[in-house]
């Protein structure tokens, strides 16, 4: 018993010799070949770094000599080496050189090579067989998924020919409306240069020369009231200087009369009541009530105050007369007809409209000259018809541009890698909705747009976030950068941070979520399926057995 323990106690060479090519990958067997000395002494080997030549007996001594730890595949000496187990049955696998002997089963290494024989069984065929099924479900899985992802990337050609085709149609649609537009503008100023013309001669009627006279006269009488009121002002400064600074004793009565006159006129008590008062500390009363019952009697006879005059006076001198003659015109004139002769511009080709409104022009005027027809005020409203045309071919003209840049722009996100896919095939679930139903509350992830958290017995759903991007740890275009979407820029977390989630996918049949979490506050993470990121299997690496 004591020597069994002896030998397991021996180190690995001394109890047999490692294969000099123990634990090398497949791809390195042809350098670890032995060369011949040049003295002729024995057989040497280089490292794989090229830092130093060894003796070939060297190799899986369980001593470490190179740096890089290439001496050493099948051995522990070397902390950075790394062993390959074989896996003959299955798949061949890498594992670091410091769990090689150290007594543990390893499950990468199933055929048992990562410590001395018989120390680990070998069960590689019962892990190859399991490992096989599970390839072949998920062949399968990858088979019809693919096949579904082609149909997704077909419907993306067909969705990039609509958009070619609409970007055509869109853009004859443009140059179809600018046509109708530089149309219509010139019927506008057509239309408005006769309303021009005819404004004109309105304003040589005698109701608006009359009007622009009062006008001018109560311009001039407002300007003159104000340099009397100025004047008044100064006058009003002298006689109260005078009232208040004169001496009675004196006995001049025409000061006397001036002053009374002026107390009089200004509803002011007489200058010795108020002194006598003051000696008495009495309140001045026998104020004249003349200018009080002056503004009475104006007010019976209907005339305003001196307050109103000055307001309603700036009222009146701010009045747009052409407005005013306009609606005048509306009270007065003839009630407007709609007859064919007056909208036949709008059917009529460009180059036919300035001859027919001459012939319309002449013929108005012959029938007014002849007294049949009456001057007619419906040029103006004709004017404003066709400015309202015009407004609303500029408004359809600009909806189909904007039309055209959302196609553009739908167009180059179609194959962008950082948008639909290099083929395209994520653009048929834009704006497919996923639900998750997890008991309190159901997860709603509606790709490419926002993911939402709605409780199922009530209340208020919040936003997780709108869809930012694709995962921005792996290169655009690689299947590794379509595996994850970024939805940030959610609703507010309660004493906390805005709401975001985090969706991985994985290939599968469906589009459907698997999994609800949250790893951090306010922080969710969905897992789920989708048949976009299935690829042909040709497209695989198989694996050999």
């Amino acid at each position: 018993m004591y020597s069994w323990l002896l030998l397991a106690a021996l180190p690995l060479p001394a109890l047999s010799v490692v294969d000099k090519t123990h634990g090398v990958p497949p791809g390195l067997i042809v350098k670890y070949v032995p060369t011949n000395s040049a003295s002729g002494t024995g057989q040497t080997w280089t490292c794989l770094d090229g830092s130093k030549q060894i003796s070939w007996n060297t190799v899986n001594d369980d001593y470490c000599d190179c740096t890089d730890g290439s001496d050493e595949p099948g051995t522990s000496a070397c902390p950075n080496g790394a062993f390959f187990c074989k896996n003959v049955g299955h798949v061949g696998s890498t594992i670091p050189s410091s769990r090689v002997n150290d007594g543990l089963c390893e499950p990468e290494c199933c055929d048992g090579s990562d410590e001395a024989p018989g120390v680990c069984p070998n069960t590689c065929k019962d892990a190859g067989e399991e490992y096989r099924k599970k390839m072949e479900e998920e062949r399968k899985v990858r088979k019809t998924g693919s096949k579904i992802r082609a149909s997704y990337i077909v419907f993306a050609h067909k969705e990039k020919k609509r958009l070619e085709g609409v970007l055509v149609d869109l853009q004859q649609e443009i140059v179809a409306r600018e046509k109708e537009v530089e149309r219509l503008r010139g019927i506008a100023e057509r239309a408005e240069s006769l309303s021009a013309k005819e404004l004109e001669h309105k304003k040589q009627s005698p109701l608006y020369q009359s009007i622009l006279t009062h006008h001018t006269a109560l311009k001039s009488l407002q300007h003159e009231h104000k340099k009397h009121l100025e004047r008044e002002k100064a006058l009003g400064d002298i006689l109260d200087a005078l009232r208040t600074g004169y001496n009675p004793n004196y006995q001049d009565m025409a000061v006397l009369e001036a002053v009374r006159g002026w107390e009089t006129l200004a509803g002011l008590p007489h200058i010795n009541n108020v002194r006598k008062d003051e000696d008495e500390g009495s309140t001045a009363g026998d104020a004249s009530q003349s200018p009080k019952e002056d503004r009475k009697d104006e007010e019976e006879d209907g005339l305003w105050s001196a307050e109103k005059t000055e307001k309603e006076v700036n009222k009146l001198l701010n009045v747009d007369h052409v407005s005013l003659l306009l609606e005048h015109e509306k009270v007065v004139g003839e009630p407007s007809s709609q007859s064919i002769l007056f909208d036949l511009t709008a059917y009529l080709p460009g180059s036919f409209i300035p001859p027919y409104l001459a012939f319309r022009e002449n013929l108005l005027s012959w029938l007014e000259l002849l007294g049949i027809k009456t001057g007619s005020s419906d040029t103006s409203s004709e004017a404003n018809r066709a400015r309202q045309a015009l407004s609303d071919a500029e408004h359809s003209l600009k909806l189909t541009r904007d039309e055209l840049q959302t196609a553009h722009e739908d167009l180059s996100d179609l194959f962008n890698p950082e948008g639909f896919g290099t083929e395209g095939e994520w653009k048929k679930l834009d704006g497919l909705c996923l639900e998750k139903d997890i008991g309190e509350y159901t997860y709603e992830v509606c790709l490419f747009d926002e993911a939402r958290q709605k409780p199922n017995k009530g209340g208020s759903s919040f936003s997780l976030g709108k869809f930012t991007s694709w995962n921005k740890l792996a290169e655009p275009g690689t299947p590794e950068y379509y595996t994850r979407q970024r939805y940030t820029q959610g609703a507010k977390c309660w004493n906390g941070p805005q709401r975001s989630l985090e969706l991985i996918l994985t290939c599968g049949t469906e589009n459907v979520l698997l999994t609800v979490s949250e790893p951090e506050k306010c922080e969710y993470q969905i897992t789920g399926t989708t048949p976009a990121l299935c690829l042909p299997l040709e497209e695989e690496k198989r694996d050999e057995l």
